[in-house]
This record gives C-alpha cells, structure tokens and sequence, in this order.
C-alpha cells in the first residue's frame, strides 16, 4: 500500500505526517531518555539495539529493565511487560472496527506501529468505520513519523549515554516531555473525567508489583468515562424532554 498510493492516500499520508508533527520533540525526547536507560543497564549495545527496534514500546522497555538488572525470573519480566502493555488491547479493540476488513499480515503491521499518540489522534479524526479513502494511509503517515522520530532517538539515546551522568533524572524528563501531549488530548468532559480518575487509581495502587497500577488506571478511566458519557446523555434527554 505504501509503495503504491493513490492521490487521495498521498493526501492522506502527508496530512497524517502534518497530523503527528507537533508532537515529535516530546516522542524524540521519551525515546532518547529510554535509550539512555537500556544502555546504562545490564543490556549490551546490540542487545538494546535489538530491543529498541523489537519492542518498540517505551513504557514496557523501562519498566522490565529493572528487572532484568535484579535477574528475576523470566516469567516475570514477561508478565510486567503484558501488565504494562495491556493498554493496546483496548487500543486495538478502538481501531477494529476501522481496519477489521484488512488481510491479517496488514493488521498485525498496524498492531505494531500504533501507539498510545497514534490512537489518540488517530480517535480525534473521527472516520466512519469501515473502509474510507485514505483512512489507513493516514495511519500510516502518523505511523511512520512515530517510528523514525522514536528509532532515531532511541539509539542517539544508546550511543550517547556515556555522556550524561545518572544524577541527571531523565526518566522524569522523558515523562515531563509526554504531559502537554496527553492534555492536549482532553477534549470532552468524559475524557476529564477519565484522566482524573485514572491519576487518582495509578497513585493509590502505585506499589503493587508488576506494574499492576497501569491496567487498573486504565480500566477505571475506561468505566468513568463510559459512566460520564451515558449520564450526560441522559441529561441531555431529560433536557430535550422537558424543552418539549
């Protein structure tokens, strides 16, 4: 599809690149901060190379190196790892509907390259589901600025560690960089709603093992954001009913 694109995915493609470019310093930031981290851990050069372009997924890259340093067994690196990534589950039942009539290799391609920006965008456009002219190649014109900013990054982040002491924080810097990205995306009421809540989880349960904070957040801002949706709703129709 790449290789052979109409005028309209051409459109598409750039308007998706155009789409995703503000935030490409905070993505290059996060990835030069996780490359810094897996080249000061117990990971090789080639070993975080291969990490950085396997995984591709920042989160769940820092949260198992600890654990990898502590030589904790490997059924628990794999299970923090599920823990933290389990967020794409959700993302990948959002965007079934749009790319569902896709061969399977083209699905798994997308699973690959989304990401927690790409979805978010992505849900903001509002294409009808089903297939719609130029939907996928503006998929993938966010997905391909994602992934070369964050490779990019990720392995100046590797090559460049060296040169920065660990004194520095940049685990929190890397965070810091993602916020404005986040609250740009709050747009309703509903998502305020979400976003609160899922803070509030994430705090009270930050010191269960295996990263168990991250799903439980996002399954109660999953529920008090449909919850919020539906009672405004219904406010709405109570409104509409008594206007009549």
């Amino acid at each position: 599809m790449l290789f052979h694109l109409s005028d309209i995915d051409r459109r598409a493609f750039r308007e998706g690149v155009r789409a995703y470019s503000p935030t490409l310093m905070a993505i290059f930031s996060w990835g030069l901060v996780t490359g810094m981290a897996m080249s000061k851990s117990v990971l090789t050069v080639p070993q975080s190379l291969g990490m950085s372009l396997l995984v591709y997924a920042g989160s769940s890259q820092l949260a198992v190196l600890p654990l990898l340093a502590a030589k904790l067994p490997l059924w628990t690196i794999l299970l923090t790892a599920t823990m933290v990534n389990l967020r794409f589950v959700i993302f990948s039942a959002g965007l079934a509907p749009h790319f569902s009539t896709l061969p399977l290799w083209r699905r798994l391609l997308i699973g690959y390259f989304n990401g927690d920006v790409i979805y978010l965008l992505f849900q903001k456009k509002n294409f009808a589901t089903g297939p719609v002219p130029g939907k996928e190649a503006y998929f993938w014109g966010m997905a391909a600025a994602s992934w070369l900013s964050w490779q990019v990054s990720s392995v100046a982040g590797i090559f460049l560690a060296s040169l920065f002491p660990d004194s520095w924080g940049l685990a929190l810097a890397g965070t810091l960089a993602l916020i404005p990205i986040m609250v740009s995306a709050i747009a309703t009421r509903s998502t305020l709603v979400a976003v609160a809540v899922a803070c509030v989880v994430a705090l009270l349960a930050f010191e269960l093992p295996y990263r168990l904070a991250l799903p439980l957040a996002v399954v109660a801002a999953l529920v008090a954001g449909s919850l919020t949706d539906l009672m405004l709703e219904r406010a709405d129709l109570r409104r509409i009913r008594q206007s009549r």
